[in-house]
C-alpha cells in the first residue's frame, strides 16, 4: 500500500491526558449519525453561534473579503463576512459526516458530478490526475463524496492531537486509495507515475521555503509551488476540481474542469499564478463557502506591511 499505513491502536491512547480529545471524537461520531434534517438544523444553530460570537477570525475574514472583493461595497462586503461565518457551522457538521459518516449515508447525500471525461481521458493516455481544489468549507465531504466514483488519495498534514491523527488518518484510508505525508514527495510522485489521482489544494499561506508571490484577487500571496514541480516529476495532468453545496438542501455539486494546457510550462511562476486563477474561479462560484477565516496574505513580500 503506497502512503502512510492505517495506524495501529495503542493503549497509550487511553491515557488520562487523551480523555478530551476522546471526547470530542464521540461528540462528532454522534454528529454523524443524526438525521439530514437535524445534521443541517444543528449546522445553521452552530452558525448563528459562530456569527454572534466576537472572535479575531471575524476580522481575519473582513480583512480577507475586502481585500478580494474591492468591487462590493461595504453592506455587500458585509453581509458575504456574515454568511461566510455561518456557513462555518456546516463547516463542522460536514467535517464530522466527511469523517465518520456511513458507506449507505454517502451514498444517500445528492450528488451531481460533471467532467468525469478529462479523467478518463487521462487515464486512457496512462497518465496520473493531480485534481488542483481550494479550501471549502466541504473539501473533507467532497472528497468523500467522489471518492465514489473515482479512486482518489490525498496528500495530508499531521494533526497535532494523537487521538485525532489516529482517528481522522484510519477515516482517511477507509475511502481514500492512499494518504501521503505532505512532505512524502518520492511517494507522492511515484503514485502518480503508476497513474494514480490525487486531490489536494495548495491554497494556504503554509509559511513554506518552496512558494513564490503570485497574485490571487489581485493581491500577492504566497503560494506553494508544488502543483508545477509533482507535475514535472510525474508527467500528471493538473485537472481543477470544482464543488459547492447546492442551496435547499439540494445535496453537492461536483465538477472537474478541463486540464490545465501546456502544464508544466518552464516558468514555475507562471504556473503557480496559473493555479490561482483556477481557484479564484471557485471561490467566485461560491465565496460564502471559502475559508476566508484562513490568514491567506500572512506572509508579505518585501518591504509591504502585514495586512492581519
Amino acid at each position: 500500500m503506497p502512503g502512510m499505513s492505517r495506524p495501529p491502536f495503542t493503549r497509550s491512547l487511553l491515557a488520562p491526558r487523551h480523555w478530551p480529545a476522546w471526547l470530542g471524537v464521540a461528540v462528532i461520531w454522534l454528529i454523524a449519525r443524526l438525521p439530514q434534517r437535524a445534521l443541517s438544523w444543528l449546522g445553521r444553530r452552530l452558525g448563528a453561534l459562530v456569527l454572534r460570537t466576537p472572535s479575531a477570525r471575524r476580522r481575519i475574514a473582513q480583512t480577507n473579503i475586502a481585500l478580494c472583493f474591492p468591487e462590493l461595497d461595504t453592506l455587500d462586503q458585509a453581509a458575504l463576512v456574515d454568511a461566510n461565518l455561518r456557513d462555518i457551522g456546516m463547516m463542522l457538521v460536514e467535517f464530522a459526516l466527511g469523517w465518520m459518516g456511513s458507506d449507505r449515508r454517502m451514498a444517500a447525500i445528492p450528488t451531481r458530478i460533471d467532467g468525469l471525461q478529462h479523467l478518463e481521458a487521462a487515464r486512457a493516455q496512462g497518465r496520473g490526475v493531480l485534481l488542483v481544489g481550494g479550501h471549502f468549507s466541504h473539501l473533507e465531504l467532497c472528497a468523500r463524496l467522489v471518492s465514489q466514483r473515482i479512486r482518489i488519495a490525498g496528500m495530508y498534514r499531521r494533526m497535532d492531537s494523537t487521538v485525532f491523527e489516529w482517528v481522522v488518518l484510519r477515516a482517511r484510508l477507509h475511502y481514500a486509495a492512499a494518504m501521503f505525508d505532505k512532505d512524502d514527495i518520492r511517494g507522492t510522485v511515484k503514485y502518480l507515475r503508476g497513474g494514480g489521482t490525487l486531490w489536494y489544494a495548495p491554497d494556504q499561506d503554509m509559511r513554506s521555503k518552496d512558494t513564490v508571490f503570485v497574485p490571487f484577487f489581485g493581491v500577492p500571496a504566497a503560494t506553494i509551488t508544488a502543483t508545477h514541480h509533482l507535475a514535472r516529476m510525474s508527467g500528471a495532468v493538473v485537472i481543477p476540481f470544482f464543488h459547492r453545496r447546492r442551496p435547499d438542501g439540494q445535496g453537492y455539486a461536483l465538477r472537474l474542469g478541463a486540464p490545465l494546457e501546456a502544464f508544466p510550462g518552464a516558468d514555475v511562476l507562471a504556473d503557480t499564478a496559473r493555479v490561482n486563477v483556477c481557484i479564484e474561479q471557485m471561490v467566485r462560484e461560491a465565496p460564502e463557502q471559502y475559508l476566508w477565516v484562513h490568514k491567506r496574505f500572512k506572509t508579505r513580500p518585501p518591504g509591504l506591511p502585514a495586512i492581519y
